[in-house]
């Protein structure tokens, strides 16, 4: 296994701690890899491997635990002793009442206890009810491009350039599974098409008894047919009513919400930086994972400055910022990023092939006044130019950056 060392170095600082440990992310993020690259730390560090307890309810032979009563009863089977006994559990959502096990794990051993999950709704919901307070939530990504390297390094020699190499991350995004192997993309885009269709089938459709499959679909193509652009549930169905398909604007937001659920979409805020507030309309959303369009849409040429925008997105949160769409009197800034009351705000474009181009990405970060960073970035791998303070970099240098 390759270590993801950033989600281990997270985990690390909780050990040992009363919170339990929430795992979060699309299926085939990564999340079941975290846990046991944690179950190696643990044994390394000299735990007795008898006290680490990990049930993975996705395996048919852990089928017959998937009521709340038949995993309290086999965890107290296998509990001992007086010890501190480590729980893993990888995809808790399976069991039926998962969320009163852990509680009566908690209340009635001494437990540490970490759990992964595809469906963030459902977690909030039986969360909030049985365990406020008493948890931290981990997110899990899809590999960043550092993480690409790392992997690619594993079964490759590298021989080509960073922004070579950064095209075929952009072309082939980060799910693990598709860089294990040295995948044609095609055949990428078939793997992370079998995992789009696993995460719409069980945790859209079946989670959320959607019934118009095929209405869902048009709702998911619009959404990620506008990367980069802000819209409304209103816009999407004004969109329909002009193909003479006619949908609620409360089923908009509920399939949405759905996809958000399963991490296939993420909702990004738009924020007023002289206001200092949330505004509540013209939202824009990202996809969990670059290679979902093009699993699903193909590639497109056209959609690269929204694709670099996603990607941007996507290494923010992964640093655990916070993270909106920025607004500064009528002018856009693509990101607004705040983290521990630090900020920094970002203009992504394809390339600055104009003065026009230069103009229109600099001149809405050369009208903030505040001292906090600010970068241009595109794919640009010669222009190098700091306009008063505002630094331009190439993505891939920006991405691989240490500290911003």
């Amino acid at each position: 296994m390759i270590k993801r060392n950033s989600y281990i170095d997270k985990l690390k600082k909780f050990i040992g701690k009363p919170q339990i440990k929430i795992i979060t992310g699309i299926r085939r993020s990564g999340k079941s890899t975290v846990l046991k690259l944690l179950i190696e730390e643990l044994i390394g560090s000299g735990l007795n491997q008898t006290h680490i307890i990990y049930l993975n309810f996705e395996s048919f032979a852990n089928s017959h635990l998937t009521q709340a009563k038949s995993l309290y009863e086999e965890v107290n089977r296998r509990i001992t002793d007086s010890g501190k006994y480590y729980l893993l559990f990888d995809e808790v959502q399976e069991v039926e009442d998962w969320e009163k096990a852990i509680n009566s794990f908690l209340v009635d051993f001494d437990t540490d206890i970490y759990i992964t999950g595809s469906n963030s709704h459902l977690l909030s919901s039986e969360l909030a009810t049985f365990l406020a307070g008493r948890y931290v939530e981990i997110p899990i990504f899809t590999l960043s491009f550092s993480e690409f390297l790392e992997f690619k390094k594993s079964y490759a020699e590298i021989s080509a350039s960073q922004f070579s190499l950064f095209v075929e991350y952009l072309r082939k995004g980060g799910f693990p599974v598709i860089h294990t192997l040295d995948y044609e993309e095609e055949t990428a885009y078939q793997v992370v098409r079998d995992i789009y269709d696993s995460v719409i089938l069980r945790d859209s459709v079946q989670r959320h008894k959607i019934r118009d499959i095929e209405l869902l679909n048009r709702v998911i193509h619009y959404a990620f047919d506008n990367i980069g652009n802000t819209f409304s549930g209103k816009n999407v169905a004004d969109y329909f009513k002009s193909q003479q398909r006619k949908i609620d604007i409360n089923t908009v937001y509920n399939y949405l919400q759905a996809l958000e659920s399963a991490f296939i979409l993420y909702r990004v805020s738009r924020y007023d930086v002289k206001g200092k507030e949330i505004l509540k309309t013209q939202e824009k959303f990202y996809l969990a994972d670059i290679s979902l369009l093009y699993a699903t849409m193909g590639y497109r040429d056209r959609m690269i400055a929204g694709v670099l925008e996603n990607l941007l997105y996507l290494e923010l949160k992964r640093r655990g910022y916070a993270v909106y769409v920025g607004k500064y009197d009528q002018r856009e800034i693509d990101f607004v990023a705040e983290q521990n009351g630090q900020k920094i705000y970002i203009q992504v474009a394809y390339k600055l092939e104009s003065t026009e181009t230069i103009d229109r990405e600099f001149s809405p970060l050369l009208a903030i006044s505040d001292h906090f960073p600010k970068y241009v970035i595109t794919m640009d791998e010669f222009f190098k130019d700091t306009i008063q303070g505002v630094k331009h970099l190439h993505i891939s240098d920006f991405l691989l950056a240490s500290g911003w």
